[in-house]
């Protein structure tokens, strides 16, 4: 560990995520950085080894236990049938279904819909309404007869981000930094190890950043695949979006003049394509 990791420890105690660690448990799971580093954020946010060892087990068990495979799902909807009750960690969309005035969930890889959801849930988590979040969430199982309702009830629900944020700690450790050693924790935080990068380079990076922070800025970035152009905004943060340039229509970005239905920049901090 250098000196500026032993800095970062000290001054955001029980807020660092090694970036190395999140390699470690992803395995093949097909979800987004944010989520594996909110999970570690839980259990090893810490710079002891063995609590670090200790957490990741930890994790890669909840992941292994938890996170839907789409391949897996008709194995992890048996389960919910057979205990009645599974924690799953899943994209989770919901819609408002005007025929029965009710909301209702999509689980994107366990491939179950019309699943009930309470109108504080969807006032609470906005963003489930556009785009979809991932959550940490308790699906039951009770069938009935009825036909016309599903036997698939949303018990809990938890959007995985930061619950709260204190801005005056963050100021008051900010100060405790120099502008470069500022500049190399950002790209640290985005997981680029800045020894790698110079000066120019790293403003290159920290300019992907500003639409998360900047009121109404537009950035356009050109340049041949895998050069990064689209990874921070599908990884970095739970409060942006990635979409396909195909899938936008001026009715899903703004508002359907239709159903009065407000589009992703009415949700969303960050639009990308």
């Amino acid at each position: 560990m250098n000196a500026l990791d032993k800095k970062i420890n000290e001054y955001f105690q029980g807020l660092v995520v090694r970036k190395d660690l999140v390699k470690a448990v992803k395995g093949n799971a097909i979800v987004p950085t944010y989520v594996l580093e909110y999970l570690l954020g839980q259990y090893c946010a810490t710079n002891d080894e063995d609590s670090i060892q200790s957490g990741i087990e930890t994790v890669r068990e909840i992941l292994r236990k938890h996170y839907v495979h789409r391949n897996e799902a008709g194995l992890i909807r048996s389960t919910i049938k057979e205990k009645g009750r599974h924690k799953v960690i899943d994209k989770i969309s919901v819609d408002l279904n005007e025929k029965t005035d009710a909301y209702e969930a999509t689980f994107s890889n366990l491939g179950i819909k019309k699943v009930l959801v309470d109108s504080t849930t969807v006032k609470a988590h906005p963003k489930l309404l556009v785009g979809g979040v991932w959550c940490i969430a308790d699906v039951e199982y009770d069938f009935n007869e009825d036909k016309t309702t599903t036997p698939w009830i949303l018990a809990t629900l938890k959007p995985i981000q930061l619950s709260h944020f204190d801005f005056d700690s963050y100021i008051e450790a900010r100060r405790q930094f120099t502008t470069d050693e500022w500049i190399d924790l950002l790209i640290q935080s985005i997981g680029f190890n800045p020894e790698l990068f110079g000066k120019r380079s790293k403003l290159f990076q920290l300019l992907r950043l500003v639409p998360f922070c900047g009121r109404n800025y537009n950035i356009i970035e050109l340049g041949p695949k895998g050069t990064g152009k689209s990874h921070i905004y599908s990884e970095f943060s739970p409060h942006g979006i990635l979409v396909s340039g195909g899938e936008v229509t001026v009715a899903k970005l703004f508002v359907n003049n239709s159903t009065g239905k407000i589009g992703l920049v009415g949700y969303w901090d960050v639009v990308a394509f």
